[in-house]
């Protein structure tokens, strides 16, 4: 007996599968930006110092990968939810007339458009399951650290034991970075030991490594900040793919570089030379 199919039932469900792909693309843009203007928001007398480890937070999107698993409808309208706190969190704080186009909210302030996405993402965290849930929750707490600063390191610490050890491994990165800012350099250096002791590491060596050196920096322990960052680069350098051809360096290396030279001009010259870069290839410019 042959299998009946429906062919405009067969259309039907493959455009829902495309819409829902589309959705869902979209969702994952709208987390790597989030995740990557976090850190400027998050000023005040002490959160200015924040500033400082913006770019870092970039990789944060990393985790967001996982959103291309969804299924069911559930899922999609989690998904959804998410993507609107997400917009709220990255609305136009605006005291005048709207930007041209802009049909979203608007907030008058930074603060009061971190307090909304906290409600906002909190209500995602208690209306739908997980992974939506922790994610939500993590989003939250980011967001907290502006409103209130306290809560939002106690909810990022709670977040460190998490049962997603995605979320858990995000939520130890922030927590170093909003020790670092607010000058706790023993225990940013100890979440950020902790990062690279993990066997199935989320955020990048590279990206801790150059955490630490920057705190080193900080603490005034100049050689040992420029050691770091020289075994980044010329490992960065001396890198291969699976053809021998060099590997292009990725931001993080190239903010390295940068880095050393102006920290310790000394060191920066005995850096092995750049490999050239072959034509066309564009990976340069990912963060990591």
């Amino acid at each position: 007996m042959g299998i009946d199919i429906d062919p405009v039932e067969t259309v039907e469900e493959l455009n829902e599968d495309s819409a829902k792909d589309a959705r869902n693309e979209r969702l994952n843009a709208l987390i790597a930006i989030t995740v990557a203007v976090l850190a400027v928001r998050r000023r005040g007398a002490r959160e200015k110092r924040l500033a400082v480890v913006a770019a870092s937070l970039v990789v944060l999107a990393v985790l967001f990968g996982l959103y291309r698993t969804w299924s069911g409808r559930a899922a999609d309208r989690a998904g959804l939810a998410l993507g609107n706190a997400i917009k709220i969190a990255n609305a136009p704080v605006t005291t005048g007339t709207p930007p041209p186009g802009e049909s979203g909210p608007t907030f008058p302030t930074e603060r009061e458009r971190a307090q909304r996405a906290v409600e906002e993402f909190r209500k995602v965290a208690a209306e739908h399951g997980d992974p939506h849930r922790e994610l939500a929750r993590y989003f939250a707490a980011a967001n907290l650290l502006m409103v209130e600063r306290d809560k939002g390191v106690a909810e990022l610490e709670g977040l460190t034991r998490s049962g997603n050890d995605e979320v858990a491994a995000r939520a130890r990165f922030a927590l170093a970075q909003a020790h670092e800012a607010d000058q706790q350099y023993d225990q940013a250096l100890a979440l950020y030991n902790e990062l690279l002791k993990d066997k199935n590491p989320v955020v990048p060596a590279d990206t801790i490594n150059f955490r630490i050196a920057a705190v080193h920096e900080r603490e005034g322990r100049r050689d040992e900040a420029a050691d770091i960052l020289f075994r980044m680069v010329e490992e960065a350098r001396k890198a291969k793919d699976k053809d021998g051809k060099p590997v292009p360096l990725s931001t993080t290396a190239r903010e390295a570089t940068t880095k050393l030279e102006t920290l310790h001009p000394e060191r920066y010259a005995q850096l092995t030379p750049e490999p050239s870069a072959a034509p066309g290839n564009s990976i340069q410019n990912m963060p990591f």
